[in-house]
């Protein structure tokens, strides 16, 4: 699994916790359907924090919180 991949399961994760889809959470930070399209696609190979950090803060939590996951702990997690 990639980190892309790893971030996008990650908010699917946290957008089921907190009953919102993920087109709230587009209205909320204002960010384009597009853009959140391509991070939570199969085939985005990358991740932007910038873009990470704004999704975190529509989300009301703490960076913290975010990465505080056994996913990002897995020692086969693709950071390449």
């Amino acid at each position: 699994m990639t980190v892309a991949e790893a971030v996008s399961k990650r908010i699917k994760t946290l957008l089921a916790e907190q009953n919102k889809s993920m087109y709230r959470l587009e209205h909320d930070i204002a960010m384009p359907h597009e853009t959140m399209r391509y991070l939570m696609g199969n085939k985005n190979k990358t991740v932007n924090l910038k873009t990470v950090l704004l999704i975190i803060r529509g989300l009301g939590i703490t960076a913290a919180e975010f990465f505080d996951d056994p996913i990002f702990e897995d020692p086969e997690l693709e950071i390449d």
